[in-house]
């Protein structure tokens, strides 16, 4: 549009130019109202184009927001689920953290979940560590030991929409599983290894934490020496760690004045003092999980769990919706409970006995109870 004190012309696209002058038909005051109106009319046009043109231009940059911002949103949305590992050792520790951190990368892959893991968390930071987790959102958080139990059953009262796993617990409620390894019947095979080998008729057994996860494996020990040996004293030591490997070689040294030639183990990582304690001494140890490399002549074998299968399943249950608030067992039934391979010292008539304790408790014929009181040593 151009525009001039005397005319006012605006184009069409079926006309052509029109110019507005006074003529003998429009005298000069209607001329000029008539000016007036056209310039208005073109003004009007020109303001309802600029309105639709910006209002075009805030859509069309609305939808370019949307559009970059929806990758963002659907990072976590990729996975089926989001899965809190939380350790109270290192991840690196060479048995049973390390192990269950293997366990939720392998799921990560076969199940396509989301994994972060916490490490080395003390009791008293439990509950705050799961509360972080439960606030962000995510789906299952494990606690791998029995010591996470009170944790889970606290936090999940807030937070009824996540679930909650606890490893080898015994706590449950309506979003709270225990998965429990029946690790009491390894306790119990060692036991009649010791109660079979020993020259003195005095084993002994040093754990680590006093919780049911770990008195039940003592605990079991204990039924085996006598299933086989009645007349065997039985000595246990609880130090209260995993990782102090000095309290371990002390405990297990302390019995070893004693007489005792057949140790078993259950502090973890700590192990590694009773076993270089046996060693030194002579005499004949049982470890966990690939602790038999730490003296292969001393350790005739060790104790595993197969985490592996045993988080496997927990993930599954829960991204399939068949997540129980219920206490599960597993052990040498589920190969998830199993023992190493006999080093060389072990008598084959202490192999057959214990292929054939096995074979019944896959059967169901041989039920090791589990025990999570501290019995009395066995001294006659």
């Amino acid at each position: 549009m151009t525009s001039s004190n005397d005319t006012a012309i605006f184009e069409c696209k079926m006309f052509p130019p029109v110019a507005l002058q006074p003529t003998d038909d429009i005298p000069a005051k209607r001329f000029l109202s008539a000016k007036k109106s056209v310039i208005c009319d073109v003004r009007m046009e020109e303001f309802t184009l600029k309105k639709l043109t910006a209002l075009f231009l805030a859509l069309l940059m609305l939808v370019s927001m949307c559009a970059c911002a929806s990758p963002a949103s659907t990072e976590d949305d990729a996975y089926q689920a989001k899965v809190a590992l939380c350790l109270v050792t290192p991840v690196n520790d060479g048995a049973w953290s390390q192990l269950a951190y293997d366990a939720v990368m392998k799921a990560k892959d076969t199940y396509n979940i989301s994994v972060k893991y916490t490490e080395n968390i003390k009791p008293t930071e439990m509950e705050a560590v799961f509360t972080d987790y439960a606030s962000q959102g995510y789906d299952l958080i494990i606690g791998h030991s029995f010591s996470f139990g009170d944790a889970a059953l606290a936090v999940a009262e807030r937070y009824p929409d996540t679930k909650f796993i606890v490893i080898d617990g015994t706590v449950s409620s309506e979003n709270v599983a225990s998965y429990t390894l029946k690790m009491q019947e390894v306790g119990y095979l060692e036991g009649i290894a010791a109660g079979m080998m020993t020259k003195t008729n005095k084993v002994g057994f040093v754990a680590g934490l006093v919780g049911p996860a770990i008195i039940k494996v003592a605990e079991g020990y204990k039924l085996g020496v006598q299933a086989v040996n009645p007349n065997c004293d039985v000595y246990t030591a609880y130090t209260g760690s995993t990782e102090d490997v000095q309290k371990s070689k002390e405990a297990a040294q302390a019995m070893i004045d004693k007489g005792v030639d057949m140790i078993g183990g259950g502090g973890n990582a700590s192990n590694a003092g009773m076993i270089k304690a046996c060693e030194e001494a002579g005499v004949y140890a049982f470890g966990e999980l690939e602790q038999q490399n730490l003296a292969p002549e001393t350790v005739i074998f060790c104790n595993m769990n197969n985490i592996e299968n045993l988080v496997l399943q927990a993930v599954k249950d829960t991204i399939d919706g068949d997540f129980q608030g219920c206490i599960r067992e597993y052990g040498i039934a589920a190969d998830v409970a199993q023992l190493t391979e006999y080093n060389s010292h072990v008598p084959q008539e202490v192999k057959d006995k214990l292929a054939e304790c096995m074979d019944q408790m896959r059967s169901g014929e041989l039920d090791i109870p589990m025990i999570t009181e501290i019995s009395d040593d066995i001294i006659h």
